[in-house]
C-alpha cells in the first residue's frame, strides 16, 4: 500500500468533506449537547478560506487517486508575558482517517509527515485537542509519542 501525503487543494473539498462528516457525527454522538447535526459540517467556503490562509495548511492522506486521510492545523504564535514565555504552535484542528482505511499505518504515516512539517517551521509543539470519550485516538496519538498536556474539565448546569 503507498500511501502519498500532499497539500490540499480545491478540488479535494468534497473527498475531503466525506473525512469531515465522520469526525463530526462522533463529536454529535458522544456530545449532542455541544455539537448539532449537519451533513456539511465545513462549507466548501471556509475550507478554500482555510486553504488560501499562510497559517493554516491542509494536508491530505492518498492512495493511488483515493484521499483516505485529512488533516487541518494551523499556526499559533503566543506572546510572551509575565507568566508564559513567547512560543510558536502548529495546532491540530481536525484529523481523521476514513473508517474503512484505519488501522493501516495511514495515521502514522501522516503524523510523521505532519512532525517533519512542523520542525521545517521551527515550531516549538505540536498540539491537539481530543475527547475524553475517544479512547482509540487517544490510544493511537500516545503510540506516536505525544503526551497528556493539560486537561478540560466541565460541570454542565443546564
Amino acid at each position: 500500500m503507498d500511501i502519498s501525503i500532499r497539500k490540499a487543494n480545491k478540488s479535494d473539498y468534497e473527498p475531503s468533506l466525506c473525512l469531515f462528516r465522520q469526525v463530526h457525527e462522533l463529536h454529535v454522538s458522544e456530545r449532542p449537547d455541544l455539537y448539532k447535526e449537519n451533513s456539511t459540517p465545513v462549507s466548501q467556503e471556509f475550507f478554500e478560506n482555510q486553504l488560501n490562509d499562510v497559517k493554516q495548511h491542509i494536508f491530505v492522506a492518498t492512495i493511488g487517486n483515493e484521499i483516505v486521510g485529512v488533516i487541518v492545523m494551523k499556526e499559533e504564535e503566543i506572546t510572551e508575558n509575565s507568566f508564559v514565555k513567547a512560543r510558536k504552535v502548529l495546532f491540530i484542528n481536525s484529523l481523521c482517517i476514513a473508517e474503512a482505511q484505519r488501522k493501516k499505518g495511514i495515521g502514522k504515516t501522516l503524523m510523521k509527515y505532519v512532525f517533519d512539517f512542523g520542525r521545517s517551521l521551527k515550531v516549538d509543539s505540536i498540539e491537539l485537542g481530543v475527547s475524553e470519550k475517544n479512547p482509540d485516538s487517544i490510544e493511537f496519538y500516545e503510540s506516536i509519542g505525544m503526551t497528556t498536556k493539560s486537561r478540560k474539565m466541565e460541570i454542565i448546569l443546564n
